[in-house]
């Protein structure tokens, strides 16, 4: 995909008042040049860093590496197009796993990003305000269906808010008696609060979905972070009953796979495999906190599917990883940040180790990247 000029991009504005391009996060080339790669962009970091031993450890995505162990799909779940049961079926576990009060209130897709893309066509173009820096393609999005965007630090007047929580990169987290005053807020004045709940799944006591089908509140589920499965392509809104109702009306007919809607209907009800894979993925970001403090990086924040550094050697660590086969997010607005994801096995944890062992490569050879 070519890379897109300033001129060609949408734009919004800055919480001074300033106009900026949204950034593109697909924008892809040569790392060690400074132009960034997205998570999980394997084909850009191989062209990066031709050099590097395979495989490839991806920790560039916050994907849970411990997938669900795939029940067997029907033959005819291949072969012919999904029925309405199946749906329903789908909304239903979505919803009870969710502690949503209605499936009604719930709408599936093809992925969050699809929903994430359809939300700014439901509404007339109005002021759009994204609390971040979070997931660039909330802003994105809403610039490219019209809407007067801007990032905020904190909460300001708009019609919409968008919320990530816990947020992504850093982890921050809203409390629900917050989120729920805001959406009454927005609500009172015609708008919607946005919360994205992409990483909402290891502790649902943070989660506002509960409370879905209130009057404002539009909240968004990722199937594939949690359950290991973003192939499968499978985003949850949960809306109040008409939204709800519009944005299935809008995505049409087969929205899922029929084998993705039998999987995911299977993986929503089975509450033992939640319960011990929030048990593993505690365990297993408390390992990589102490594989981090090792190597002298400071964890800033994050989830239990993943850990931000700060470190002003971020740029030179980065490049060190890449060139021993190891991808990890970095972030165009902070070049000191960079999100690392967790190791799937024991071969990956120990590439990992013994890259940050070698620290006194990258740590005494600082490497200046552009932030463009």
């Amino acid at each position: 995909m070519a890379e897109d000029s300033p001129a060609t991009k949408p734009h919004m504005a800055d919480p001074l008042g300033s106009d900026l391009p949204v950034a593109d996060p697909w924008r892809q080339g040569d790392a060690t040049e400074g132009v960034l790669l997205h998570g999980g962009d394997l084909d850009g970091a191989r062209a990066a860093f031709p050099g590097a031993p395979l495989p490839w450890v991806d920790l560039s995505t916050g994907i849970n590496p411990w997938t669900y162990p795939l029940p067997p799909v029907p033959q005819d779940a291949w072969t012919r197009l999904p029925g309405r049961g199946e749906e329903a079926a789908l909304r239903a576990a979505a919803a009870d796993c969710y502690g949503v009060p209605s499936a009604e209130l719930v709408a599936a897709a093809s992925g969050s990003q699809a929903l994430i893309q359809l939300l700014p066509r439901l509404r007339a173009p109005g002021s759009v305000a994204v609390l971040g820096p979070t997931y660039a393609e909330h802003a994105r999005c809403w610039a490219l269906a019209g809407h007067d965007v801007r990032m905020a630090a904190d909460v300001v007047e708009a019609d919409v808010l968008v919320v990530v929580n816990p947020n992504n990169p850093d982890g921050r987290r809203w409390p629900v008696a917050r989120l729920l005053e805001l959406a009454a807020a927005q609500a009172a004045r015609g708008g919607w609060l946005v919360v994205d709940e992409a990483f909402a799944d290891m502790r649902p006591e943070d989660s506002a979905a509960a409370h879905a089908g209130r009057p404002g509140l539009v909240i968004l589920r990722s199937f594939g972070k949690f359950f290991g499965l973003a192939g499968l392509r499978l985003g949850i809104a949960l809306a109040p009953i008409d939204l709800a109702a519009a944005m299935r009306e809008s995505i049409g007919p087969w929205a899922v796979s029929g084998p993705g809607l039998n999987i995911a209907t299977a993986a929503l009800a089975d509450r033992g495999w939640i319960a011990a894979t929030r048990d593993r993925l505690t365990a297993a970001a408390v390992q990589l906190d102490r594989l981090l403090a090792a190597a002298g990086l400071q964890v800033a924040g994050g989830t239990e599917l993943f850990r931000l550094v700060e470190d002003d050697r971020a740029p030179a660590l980065y490049r060190a990883l890449g060139e021993a086969g190891i991808l990890v997010r970095r972030f165009e607005h902070r070049p000191d940040w960079l999100r690392f994801g967790l190791p799937g096995d024991d071969a990956a944890w120990s590439r990992l180790d013994g890259a940050l062992v070698r620290k006194q490569v990258w740590a005494m050879q600082p490497c200046k990247m552009s932030a463009s």
